[in-house]
């Protein structure tokens, strides 16, 4: 490959200065050859006619910046073609750097809180003096090990299946992160294989169920608004937590939804909902204005949620999150087919969605029970 410094001239009386990366050539069947090329625009710029000593000097100092970057590029590709490791990158301490990696999810609470728990373990078994230079196959595997079989929660127990899924899993990002960014030369994180998730259990609330919390009282009633909404239409907290009026569409009689970024996947969404879920929301306020004014993410609304359950006689480990797994059952045990589940709930793989009809196929099951006994004189 050829990295080389390329000119641009622009309408403006400017040069724009750009890296092309020339990657050979390739002949289709008609013989007709093309030319593979990358260009990375440096937004460095000369006067291509300079009028004063001024601008002869930035064009000697802009050129010199580009020449410069041009030979770290050039360095970076004979490191990496040769196999050299970048000595500087090499000798930074690899907890620090997971941190670093860590606080650039802090504005997701709870992927933000993923990482800190794996953090907070891994401490336990990578010095804080460990360098990328001491990265290799075999720290992966210890690593590993360690969530595997030495890790304890706060109550002194093993790491649940899925705790060491997801705190291996971020360990492993850190790992491609380090990888792209040139303070490893291997994807040691394609070395190791991830542990397999464990199937979570997946608590839900049956109509009947539901229809008792409806007629309870809640302390809260933003709160049970709330969590009646999501029941309804499957959205997870963080999407009606941060939900605010524009992104709620009335578009005719009966035709409403609601078009909003889904926060743990960055894909935005139009979701469809009915009218008993719009009529939950109440008269339209301002357009920036949040729906659920006063919702918010605590230990006292978790817990209520629970006293609420419990005030309807409904015993089960409800939270939040309990409201968007009844709306997928309830979809599914009224005749939605597994696709049209997966998209509303805006799950990437149907084998996420397929889960809950686990679930009702269980409920299946257990319909062939529910036909009282005859008596019967059966003649054989």
């Amino acid at each position: 490959m050829k990295i080389t410094l390329k000119e641009k001239k622009l309408s403006n009386g400017m040069i724009s200065l750009y890296i092309e990366y020339y990657k050979g050539s390739n002949t289709d069947m008609n013989g007709k050859r093309s030319h593979i090329r990358d260009f990375e625009f440096l937004k460095i710029y000369l006067h291509q006619s300079p009028k004063d000593a001024s601008e002869r000097k930035e064009n000697k100092e802009n050129r010199k910046l580009a020449e410069d970057i041009l030979s770290i590029r050039q360095s970076n590709y004979i490191q990496g073609k040769f196999e050299i490791k970048n000595l500087s990158k090499s000798k930074r301490q690899f907890l620090d750097f997971f941190t670093e990696k860590m606080e650039e999810k802090s504005s997701s609470v709870k992927n933000y809180g993923v990482w800190q728990s794996a953090y907070s373990h891994l401490k336990n078994c990578v010095s804080p003096n460990l360098l990328f230079d001491e990265v290799d196959e075999n720290f992966v595997k210890r690593v590993k090990h360690y969530y595997d079989a030495e890790a304890r929660t706060k109550s002194n127990l093993p790491l649940s299946q899925n705790s060491k899924y997801s705190y291996f899993n971020k360990f492993k990002a850190c790992l491609r992160s380090a990888f792209d960014d040139g303070y490893i030369f291997v994807n040691y994180a394609s070395k190791v294989k991830a542990f397999e998730q464990g199937e979570s259990q997946r608590e839900y609330l049956t109509f009947k169920e539901l229809q008792t919390l409806v007629n309870t009282d809640c302390k809260y009633e933003v709160l049970k608004t709330a969590f009646i909404f999501s029941c309804l239409v499957g959205l997870r907290w963080s999407d009606i937590n941060t939900l605010i009026w524009s992104e709620v569409r009335d578009e005719g009689e009966n035709l409403f939804r609601v078009n909003f970024r889904q926060e743990k996947t960055d894909g935005v969404e139009y979701l469809y909902i009915s009218k008993q879920a719009r009529d939950l929301l109440g008269d339209r306020k301002s357009p920036k204005d949040r729906v659920f004014i006063g919702l918010k993410y605590s230990a006292v609304y978790n817990n209520e949620i629970v006293r609420w359950c419990n005030r309807a006689g409904v015993f089960k480990h409800i939270t939040f999150h309990s409201a968007r797994h009844t709306n997928a059952v309830l979809l599914l045990e009224n005749g939605a087919d597994l696709y049209t589940v997966q998209k509303r709930l805006g799950h990437k793989e149907i084998k996420t969605t397929a889960i809950y009809a686990k679930i009702v196929d269980q409920k299946m099951r257990e319909s062939a029970q529910i036909i009282p006994q005859l008596n019967l004189d059966l003649k054989l």
